[in-house]
């Protein structure tokens, strides 16, 4: 097994006055040759939407786009005629395709709106643009972890065009989790939301990261009670 550690202080930064973000990748005026991905994972934006705010339209293509609303509602509007709130619990793929435009507003006049938006590279190209949300019930879990997104045609999970999968998971304190690879040789990608987890030695935690590779399952335990991601990806 090998791993990469990134902590969360040494994130990029962007200050916008309505928008307040940190980048785990380079993004935007973000730039660090040493952080441009994780395998075919290209995107994980940790974004604030100050109330009566949001991003205009704006268009994407050839980009497996995951939308996880923390706290909030976001309001999502794109050119194939969707419009949808997204709340916590909730999770949105669009497959950007051949080409999508696309709006995400805060339009609560008090509450901020908190989510992780994640760009994943397609397995092809220039498919026809496609939409979907659904909501995943996590309140009986109190230590596992539960496939929220896959490659896979599966109705339990959202499917993205990609051999690729997105895993939410809880631990309380002491207690063990098992990650088994989906599709073998991925790398995956470990970010702590909040929390600490110990794995191969190292602590991680709220906002940490850690990208294991060159094995198909690896173990962490919680130093505390924990809330974390898994990013399954292909590594090239």
């Amino acid at each position: 097994m090998k791993k990469i550690i990134h902590r969360a202080n040494e994130r990029g930064i962007a200050e916008h006055g309505w928008l307040h973000s940190r980048f785990s990748f380079s993004f935007a005026d973000y730039y660090n040759p040493d952080k441009m991905g994780f395998g075919l994972l290209r995107v994980i934006n940790d974004d604030e939407v100050e109330p009566g705010s949001g991003f205009g339209t704006h268009p994407h293509n050839n980009m497996e786009i995951i939308t996880i609303v923390q706290e909030g509602t976001l309001t999502h509007k794109d050119s194939m005629g969707s419009v949808s709130q997204i709340t916590p619990g909730e999770i949105q793929v669009m497959s950007a395709g051949s080409g999508i435009t696309h709006s995400e507003y805060n339009h609560s006049a008090v509450e901020a709106v908190k989510l992780l938006q994640i760009w994943i590279f397609p397995r092809e190209r220039n498919l026809k643009p496609r939409y979907d949300q659904r909501r995943f019930d996590l309140s009986g879990i109190s230590s596992g972890i539960k496939t929220v997104v896959s490659g896979v045609k599966d109705e339990s999970t959202l499917y993205i065009n990609q051999d690729a999968a997105i895993s939410l998971g809880r631990l309380e304190k002491d207690k063990y989790c098992n990650y088994k690879n989906y599709f073998k040789g991925n790398g995956a990608y470990l970010f702590v939301l909040d929390g600490s987890i110990n794995i191969d030695k190292e602590e991680l935690k709220t906002r940490d990261a850690a990208g294991i590779y060159d094995t198909d399952e690896f173990a962490f335990n919680a130093s505390s009670d924990t809330n974390f991601i898994v990013f399954e990806v292909p590594m090239n």
